[in-house]
């Protein structure tokens, strides 16, 4: 099976990435990654900030191993981190994602991710409907390039 991401510059929102997107749904193909841009980026110890990533789909043992870690049973709001640090795949040019990097992500970029997990594992897209504050016009944007809020589970 064909990965759901495009490995192409510019990120999920360039003209490639787009026709690929519409091309894998023209093709009944199951996305199993989502390319992401953090609101505010990982900063690693060398002071590099890392803010695109990819996320793939949860599996069921994504969601339950974590129920048996000693982190989770002592404090359950430890599970996002944990559940979070198995579904990221890369972070800038991190690759090995542990509950250590997300520990050390900023608070908005954890709620961005919480948000983001929801989002592609129980909607099955990064679509959010919106409305405008000045002239009140809903549309809908990809918080694939950006976006955030809620906890895991929470509508």
């Amino acid at each position: 099976m064909r990965r759901g991401i495009p490995a192409v510059p510019g990120g999920a929102s360039s003209p490639t990435a787009v026709r690929e997107r519409e091309r894998d749904r023209d093709e009944g193909l199951l996305r199993t990654e989502f390319a992401f841009e953090l609101p505010r980026g990982y900063v690693d110890g060398s002071g590099t900030v890392h803010r695109s990533g990819v996320m793939r789909l949860a599996t069921a043992r994504d969601e339950l191993v974590p129920l048996r870690d000693d982190r989770v049973r002592e404090n359950s709001a430890y599970l996002s981190v944990v559940l979070i640090s198995r579904v990221i795949t890369r972070l800038g040019s991190i690759e090995d994602i542990h509950p250590g990097v997300v520990e050390d992500l900023f608070a908005s970029d954890l709620a961005f991710l919480q948000d983001f997990y929801r989002r592609i594992n129980s909607e099955g897209h990064t679509r959010a409907s919106v409305t405008c504050p000045s002239c009140q016009e809903s549309f809908a944007v990809d918080l694939a390039g950006g976006g955030g809020g809620g906890r895991l589970g929470e509508s």
